[in-house]
Parts: C-alpha cells; sequence; structure tokens
C-alpha cells in the first residue's frame, strides 16, 4: 500500500456546505485506500451528514470546531478573531504536522490569509500564487496567479513561471512544459508596465521553458503548459473561462432538447459529447493550489459539489507523492545559493 496521506477538509466552507463537502470527503476515502479524512466542522453538522453514510471509520475523523467564517468577513478580522473556525483548525493542522494538506471551498480571502500566516511560506518564495488547471483541447494548462496576488511584481511573475513548471513536470507529468506570459497580443512589445518588465527576465530564465506571450483566447487551446500573470488578470480569465463553458452547456442542451429531430440526434451523438463534456468539466480537475506554502492548501470552488470536493483530495495524494514542497524548496535554495 502506498504512503497514506492525511488531509484536513473544512466541511464548512463553501455554498453546499456541510452536505457536499462531507460527501466529498466519504467519496474519497471509500475511492482510495491511502486516504485520511480530518473532517473539521461543528458537532451537529458533522453527526447529521455522516450518519447517512458507510465509510471506514479509522479514515475519516471528525474534528470538532465551533466557529465558521463567513465569505462576507474581512479575512484577516477573521482569522485572528475566530481561533476555532474550521479554517483556522484545519490550517493549524497542516502547520503543526498533524496532516499533509488543508481543502476548503470556504472563503478565498481566509484561504489566501490563513495559508500565509498559519501554515506559512516557503522560505524564500515572496508571494505563493493560486494555480488551478483549465481544461485545453490536448489536456489541462497551469494558470497562475488566479486570486492571490493583484499587485505583482516582474520578480514575482518569473518565481510563479519555476513553481508552475514544477508542478506541472511531476503531479501533471510533462517534461519541460512550456511557459508563456498572459499579454494582449504574441509580439514582445505589447502590454502593460509589468509584462513588459516580466517578458525579458522570463526570457532569460535558465530554469524555464519560455516561449514567449499567450493571448486569453489561445488558453483552452493549450498554448502553454503554464501561464504566469498576475491575480486580477487570472481571475478575470478563470471567471470569464467558467461562465463561457457554462453558458455552452446550457445552450447546448436546450437547443438539443427543442424538437423531435433534435432530441433523436442528441441520442446520436450522446457518447461523443459525454466525453467532451466530461473533458472541459472543471469539477474533474480538483481544486486550485497555493503553491510556496509549507503544506498544501488547496480551494475549490465556493460552489462546488462532491466531486469536486473528492477530486481536490485525491489531487492531494499526488502533491505529497511528487513531494513538490519540497522540488520548490531546493529550487529556490538554489537560486538563493
Amino acid at each position: 500500500m502506498s504512503e497514506v496521506v492525511k488531509v484536513a477538509v473544512d466541511a464548512m466552507g463553501g455554498d453546499n456546505a456541510p452536505v457536499e463537502t462531507v460527501k466529498g470527503a466519504v467519496d474519497a476515502v471509500n475511492l482510495r485506500e491511502n486516504i485520511v479524512v480530518y473532517l473539521v466542522g461543528t458537532e451537529e453538522a458533522l453527526n447529521a451528514e455522516l450518519a447517512k453514510y458507510s465509510y471506514p471509520k479509522d479514515r475519516i475523523i471528525p474534528v470538532i470546531c465551533t466557529e465558521v467564517i463567513e465569505t462576507g468577513e474581512p479575512p484577516v478580522m477573521a482569522i485572528r478573531k475566530k481561533k476555532d473556525s474550521s479554517i483556522v483548525v484545519g490550517m493549524k493542522m497542516v502547520h503543526d504536522g498533524t496532516c499533509d494538506a488543508f481543502v476548503s471551498a470556504g472563503s478565498s480571502g481566509a484561504i489566501l490569509v490563513g495559508g500565509q500566516v498559519i501554515v506559512g511560506r516557503i522560505p524564500g518564495v515572496e508571494r505563493p500564487p493560486l494555480a488551478p488547471l483549465f481544461p485545453t483541447s490536448n489536456g489541462v494548462s497551469l494558470v497562475l496567479d488566479c486570486g492571490a496576488n493583484v499587485d505583482a511584481r516582474p520578480d514575482h511573475l518569473v518565481q510563479f513561471a519555476k513553481m508552475g513548471s514544477v508542478y506541472m513536470e511531476h503531479v501533471i507529468g510533462i517534461k519541460n512544459p512550456t511557459v508563456g506570459i498572459l499579454n494582449i497580443g504574441t509580439e514582445e512589445e505589447k502590454g502593460n508596465a509589468l509584462v513588459k518588465e516580466t517578458y525579458p527576465l522570463l526570457k532569460n530564465c535558465p530554469d524555464i521553458n519560455f516561449i514567449g506571450s499567450v493571448e486569453a483566447r489561445d488558453i483552452p487551446q493549450g498554448a502553454a503548459d503554464v501561464v504566469v500573470c498576475e491575480a486580477f488578470a487570472g481571475n478575470i480569465a478563470l471567471k470569464m473561462f467558467e461562465g463561457v463553458g457554462l453558458t455552452m452547456i446550457h445552450e447546448m442542451k436546450a437547443g438539443l432538447m427543442s424538437s423531435l429531430r433534435s432530441k433523436i440526434g442528441a441520442l446520436l451523438i450522446k457518447p461523443a459529447l459525454k466525453g467532451v463534456l466530461k473533458k472541459f468539466d472543471v469539477s474533474e480537475y480538483g481544486g486550485a493550489p497555493l503553491l510556496g506554502l509549507k503544506g498544501l492548501v488547496v480551494k475549490t470552488h465556493g460552489s462546488s459539489k462532491n466531486k469536486e470536493v473528492t477530486n481536490s483530495i485525491i489531487q492531494c495524494v499526488s502533491f505529497k507523492e511528487e513531494r513538490i514542497n519540497e522540488k520548490i524548496r531546493d529550487m529556490i535554495s538554489l537560486k538563493d545559493a
């Protein structure tokens, strides 16, 4: 049996908590024998949800907390004041080594603040980026930063490129991953001040396989394995990607059900269509890791259902097995040597 991975899961975070988060945790331990989940939540919520399922009792361990950080709360104040919240308790379990990772669909701000304040950054990492996987026509692309650092500097983006390359090579399995910088055109002279200052730094960085600028429309085509940007642009790209995908799926379903002829056609194309939709379903790829922390923190969508929670937990296994934090630490140490 492979090495056991211990994951603290925020049972109270997200629009569909605790119902979907608990179900996702149960599904994860039933699918993988090497996962132990520490389910952090209020006693009443955990007892009510866990009673619905059959699961190995030694691999889901309830951890009782008495507070919940709501999405609208100021993140810094919430982390400081709510010491017995599910987010703070879960992150402390990563900090003290009880758990290898923490997964939450809760307040993005609180998770970003808690990740840096409680879990802590790897020495030498300046700004941990939020790094979701984008489905593409030929696999996936890692886009970072998508939410953590709206005021990033050029040297931060270079570090994002290095950490993203480590992740794509060792977790996704892409050797010598290509790196692009998100821009409004492919020409080197285009872009705002940040992009123009960052471009030559990436171009001259020997640790990455830089291929130049990438436009947002080219990300779904897999233009680069790693796409770096500051969080403002990255989050807009992420939300647009998700919004267009949901709208297209809705309109496609409506069109296929609009007449008898279209319904017959839908039956004929259903197998192929099902495969395509699954490929571009973001819930298949888990959550977004906050790279560069001393322990793994994964942020899932606030609207996550059980499948995305399950995949986010399973995602932590590859992260630990491939020793991603150690590889990032070594990469940073090599730079400073």
